[in-house]
């Protein structure tokens, strides 16, 4: 009888973190994801962050002793994260975006990984993009996994995606801070941004933290791309990091002031490639030139990456917007790197 009551009330290893917020559409294949890991030794904190559609009524109707549901008013997605983080009792944090889906074998291998390499404290690993039927696109993230350094988070951010770390709480914590409106409220992410929240987080481990980050090589993340409004998002992206950009800036001024004109011109590049992969040659090529002037290291160190860049932003303003549009799952390529 003690022992029974010893093994209901152990701890999780791992603490899986999702914010819910109008993903009526998604947020069951999420679950479902994280219901068929192979690895069950695991709390799933669902972060309820007040919305408006049934997302909520579609998780309350999944029966799992391990899924906690917790509410709270609309705070943006770093706010809903730091109440789960806050929530969460495992050894390991995972966050998982509620409009995307994890293989069955990632939590088995980032523990696993984690487990034998105690120096590292964020674990990772490539992501496939899917549209907004789950269907896989052409496009696979497969960053940089070793020797990270902060210049490799800030030019070319490895994680790639909300989605694909999985962090030790230790390491977590080494960044907590005090919100600045409510003393009393813990914070990881900063709450006042509402894009680029994560990258501003690997910088912050990875520069005040002293965190270590390495990658895993399989693909065991599948990244949503969403369909309505994303030109006007890439330019909120790339405002967003502008803000990042600025508050690394006032806690390491140095290393902001030696590798911005690099990590921009990479940003822009990137937010290209999303344009051509969007149908939008156009805004690409605009995009494009700005990472130029920026720097050219980007074409200099990934020319391949660089010209076939250009070569799709190209062709798209050649043969126009619709029938670009048909192809620009094709004409992305078949690898995008964040």
């Amino acid at each position: 009888m003690n022992v029974l009551q010893l093994n209901t009330e152990a701890l999780p290893r791992v603490s899986v973190v999702m914010p819910v917020y109008n993903v009526e559409a998604y947020a069951a294949e999420a679950i479902r994801s994280v219901l068929a890991q192979t690895f069950n030794d695991f709390e799933l904190i669902i972060v309820d962050d007040g919305g408006s559609d049934a997302s909520m009524e579609i998780c309350r109707s999944f029966s799992d002793p391990r899924i906690t549901i917790v509410s709270q008013r609309n705070r943006g997605l770093a706010g809903a994260r730091n109440t789960g983080i806050a929530a969460a009792r495992g050894e390991y944090i995972a966050l998982l975006d509620s409009d995307d889906r994890w293989l069955p074998e990632k939590l088995m291998l980032h523990v696993i990984h984690l487990d034998n390499t105690p120096e590292i404290g964020v674990s990772f690993a490539p992501s496939r993009f899917i549209d907004a039927a789950g269907q896989p696109l052409r496009i696979v993230q497969r960053p940089k996994l070793k020797s990270i350094a902060p210049e490799d988070i800030f030019c070319r951010n490895p994680v790639g995606n909300g989605s694909a770390p999985v962090l030790r709480r230790s390491a977590l914590d080494t960044v907590a801070f005090a919100h600045p409106d409510d003393r009393m409220r813990t914070c990881w992410f900063d709450e006042s941004l509402r894009q680029s929240e994560d990258i501003e987080m690997w910088l912050r481990l990875s520069l005040t933290g002293g965190v270590r980050f390495e990658g895993i090589a399989t693909v065991q993340t599948e990244y949503r791309i969403g369909g309505s409004g994303l030109s006007a998002q890439i330019l909120r992206q790339y405002e967003s990091w502008q803000g990042v950009v600025a508050r690394m800036a006032s806690y390491a001024p140095e290393f902001t002031a030696r590798h911005v004109a690099r990590a921009r011109a990479y940003q822009l590049r990137y937010l290209a490639r999303r344009a051509i992969q969007l149908g939008d040659a156009g805004m690409a090529m605009a995009l494009l030139r700005g990472a130029v002037v920026s720097s050219v290291r980007p074409l200099l160190e990934e020319p391949a990456k660089s010209l076939t860049t250009f070569g799709a932003a190209l062709v798209g303003r050649m043969i126009g917007p619709d029938q670009f549009a048909r192809l620009a799952g094709r004409a992305a390529g078949g690898q995008l790197v964040a």
